[in-house]
């Protein structure tokens, strides 16, 4: 198949992209990704790069704007994180590192180079794996080598004003931690890049190192992109992952036509600088590998020597990663989907009213609670989940009201009981609905009551469930309905099926008739044997 003939289908290009037989893509990743200590890297400057956004160069000492006989003093914070990183990318810990000048000239970098690790890094090696299950990819599993972590200090920022032909030169974050993260060549499809991305992401926010947002600049990330061998090309100025995306989709297509063509010996003869504009690359020799960066080591700072005991205390302190959490979701007790697990486990914010590690949090205790009352039975797993990511966290977002305040009524011991209320039919579902309702939208009433007391609760607002119905009286009851309905044509369509969604109308009429206190399926059941419905 012909890219030439693909760029010219009126198709979709994203909706059918996959490497073509006898074309082979391979990708390398090179990942910056900011630290969120609290002081830049060498120096005490506020570690702030996003709130100085709209006051350019007042977030910058001596050091970062490089006024002569101003000297870097390590952050080591910077390098606490640093080992976070390593461990949890399995990568080995360099005992001695060192920091090397990395020269080239560009206005945003006020000292004619930068600091970063080019001889001694301070881990190499490692691998994170991608899973078919977790990580959506074609294969099995894939394990994507790493070549090295390095520590190194980030640039200015220039703003180009366009029609005007000035830059701007903003060292708000000049001199910010960076950590540069280098793959092998492993990535061999679009799946395999998005799917890295998404998990490396996911291990920064995890460690609590970075916010890991591609949007705001937190993580940036350059493309190294050859097919069938020839030299690489890196890509640059990939803002979001949609940008990564659709520039290897490009370069890829570039790069096949150029082999297809015959030209490949004198148009992929050397590594390549490619700039994305969002639409295209262009060529650039800016900052381009055919540049003598003249490394060095850098004679104002020594080497970073650390003793082994620090690496075994450091590696404590991971957390468990998303792969073993999720693991742990989806198998006794818990039983989890894959969705709600993942509701759990992945480290980004879903609301302003809660983080996943509250949730998290909130939804262990109360399944421990719960399940110890119960006695462990199967079920407990599917009600606690559904209530607590569903209904609770929905009520919240609804009512606008924190997780954090909603537990100074609602703890998991308190939810737990309220969990009870509704196994042992004590409530039906749709009163419970409206009972977390009126306890959240009264929160506040509710705090000054430290004994809340659920069960007096429920009979004083009349949601208490009616147990005087019987088989008989709901089937007297169900038939009246029908009675009531007089339309043969409709009931004919439901019995044979055609219009199966007939039932939930009739389950709807009898939960008005009965005031929420009969459960849906109680209806649809009592419904289907009076009909004598066998789908």
């Amino acid at each position: 198949m012909s890219l030439g003939l693909l760029k010219q289908s009126h198709i979709p290009i994203r909706r059918l992209f996959s490497t073509i037989p006898g074309y082979n893509l391979k990708c390398g990743l090179e990942i910056h990704t900011q630290l969120n200590t609290e002081n830049k890297l060498f120096s005490r400057s506020r570690n702030d790069p996003f709130r100085y956004v709209d006051q350019p160069n007042v977030n910058a000492s001596y050091f970062d704007v490089a006024l002569p006989g101003s000297r870097p003093t390590l952050n080591y914070e910077v390098v606490l994180y640093a080992l976070k990183l390593a461990l949890a990318m399995n990568s080995t810990i360099n005992l001695n590192s060192q920091f090397d000048r990395k020269h080239y000239f560009y206005g945003d970098l006020p000292q004619g180079y930068q600091i970063t690790q080019h001889y001694r890094p301070i881990a190499t090696g490692g691998q994170l794996t991608l899973s078919k299950p977790f990580d959506d990819i074609s294969s099995p599993s894939k394990a994507v080598n790493i070549k090295q972590l390095q520590i190194e200090q980030d640039t200015g920022r220039s703003v180009y004003l366009q029609g005007e032909g000035l830059t701007l030169i903003d060292l708000n974050r000049a001199n910010v931690p960076l950590i540069e993260l280098v793959t092998e060549p492993d990535l061999t499809s679009i799946k395999e890049v998005r799917a890295f991305l998404k998990k490396y992401q996911d291990i920064v926010r995890q460690l609590k190192i970075s916010t890991g947002d591609l949007e705001t600049g937190s993580v940036r990330v350059d493309v190294n992109i050859n097919v069938n061998e020839y030299p690489r090309v890196e890509l640059k100025n990939l803002p979001n992952t949609s940008s990564i995306i659709n520039a290897i989709k490009y370069e890829y297509k570039r790069q096949v036509n150029i082999i297809q063509s015959g030209k490949a010996e004198s148009e992929l003869r050397e590594v390549e600088t490619r700039r994305w504009d969002g639409e295209k690359h262009s060529s650039s020799d800016l900052k381009s590998p055919h540049l003598i960066y003249r490394y060095m080591p850098d004679p104002e700072l020594p080497y970073i020597n650390l003793d082994k005991s620090i690496v075994a205390d450091v590696a404590k302190t991971l957390p468990k990663l998303s792969d073993e959490v999720l693991d742990m979701f989806m198998n006794e007790p818990y039983n989890l989907s894959l969705k709600d697990a993942r509701i759990l486990t992945m480290n980004h914010n879903l609301s302003v009213f809660y983080t996943n590690e509250e949730i998290k949090d909130f939804y262990l205790s109360t399944f421990q609670i719960f399940s110890d009352t119960i006695e462990g039975e199967s079920s407990s797993s599917k009600i606690v989940i559904n209530w607590v990511l569903h209904e609770l966290l929905g009520t919240l977002n609804k009512l606008g009201v924190a997780l954090k305040e909603s537990r100074e009524i609602l703890s998991p011991q308190k939810f737990a009981e309220f969990l009870l209320l509704i196994y042992n039919r004590k409530i039906s579902n749709s009163n419970a609905k409206l009972l977390l309702f009126h306890l959240i939208e009264n929160i506040k009433d509710y705090k000054e009551n430290s004994n809340l007391n659920l069960v007096q609760l429920t009979s004083d607002l009349e949601l208490d469930s009616n147990s005087s119905f019987n088989d008989a009286q709901l089937q007297e009851q169900c038939r009246l309905i029908l009675k009531e309905l007089d339309n043969s044509e409709l009931v004919d369509s439901l019995v044979s099926g055609k219009k199966k969604n007939t039932l939930q109308y009739l389950v709807g009429q009898g939960m008005r008739k009965f005031h929420g206190k009969v459960e849906a399926q109680e209806l649809q059941k009592t419904f289907k044997n009076i009909l004598n419905i066998k789908w």
